[in-house]
């Protein structure tokens, strides 16, 4: 029952804050044009949504055969993780104020589904570059989820608040329900390196390589993402050393998302994204 509650509280937060944000960044104008134009948006980004939904239903299926495959060469790199930077992350719980627990909890919780679920939203009800922007977006989520979950399978490592007797587990302690949904989607040992973090970083990187024709979206997205990547650790559950690789990984998989876009859309044959419909076409995000 807990799980159903958070994944509901969660689920309409997520619904909420995707509605507004879409009329703040994007307008009811435009909002009111991509609903007749559904189809033809929805045929551009098809491989692209097909490709990403894919690789999601893969990672859940054989979520189970990986855990067992990472036990079985149980290459733990806790320690090493430890040795790096040692008690950075309780230092990091001590000094900051205990009223920001709600805060933070919510910025990990729901700030994260936020951004995964408002940016793609958001572009795809854009005019102009928002199907670019969309599909570099999508390459991204499945870059970073492709890398992460070979880590993951690779590596074996526990967070700060599974290994450290001076950091704390905040948001399982004062929160326990939340342990449910996220015990559901990903194992304790899902660590190095923090998916919280890279994902985050890509959406920001997208959203401000779009800051010239989404101007409202890139502070908002700002925002999020640093709460979003400041709780991961300051909750216990991440390693500095984590969030760094996951910046790095973020910022690398849009990056590449951009190259291997641009690769696809010149094929022959391959639809091209313009400004209105029969618009002109051009390359956004170089500047």
């Amino acid at each position: 029952m807990a799980l159903l509650e958070v994944t509901a509280a969660t689920g309409l937060s997520v619904a909420a804050g995707t509605a507004v944000t879409a009329l703040l960044c994007v307008g009811p104008r435009q909002v009111s044009r991509a609903v007749t134009d559904v189809d033809d948006r929805l045929r551009e980004v098809a491989p692209y949504l097909g490709a990403a939904l894919a690789l999601l239903a893969a990672k859940q299926i054989t979520q189970g055969y990986r855990l067992r495959l990472s036990r079985a060469l149980d290459w733990n790199i806790t320690d090493e993780l430890y040795a790096l930077e040692g008690g950075f992350v309780a230092s990091l719980q001590r000094l900051t104020p205990d009223a920001a627990l709600e805060l933070f909890t919510v910025s990990y919780m729901v700030g994260f589904a936020f951004l995964l679920v408002a940016a793609p939203v958001t572009y795809s009800l854009s005019a102009g570059h928002g199907q670019r922007y969309l599909k570099e977006l999508l390459v991204a989520y499945m870059l970073n989820y492709a890398v992460g979950t070979l880590c993951y399978t690779l590596f074996i490592s526990y967070g700060p608040r599974n290994y450290l007797e001076s950091v704390s587990g905040l948001m399982y302690q004062i929160y326990p329900q939340t342990q449910d949904l996220t015990a559901a989607v990903a194992s304790n040992t899902n660590v190095f390196p923090s998916l919280h973090t890279s994902l985050s970083v890509a959406v920001l990187a997208v959203a401000w390589r779009s800051r010239r024709t989404h101007p409202r979206w890139t502070p908002a997205a700002a925002a999020v993402a640093a709460a979003v990547v400041f709780s991961t650790m300051y909750l216990g559950i991440h390693w500095l050393t984590d969030v760094a690789v996951g910046v790095v990984l973020g910022v690398g998989s849009v990056y590449a998302a951009t190259r291997i876009v641009d690769r696809v859309e010149s094929r022959p044959g391959a639809p091209r994204t313009g400004g209105e419909r029969g618009g002109p076409t051009g390359r956004p995000g170089d500047d």
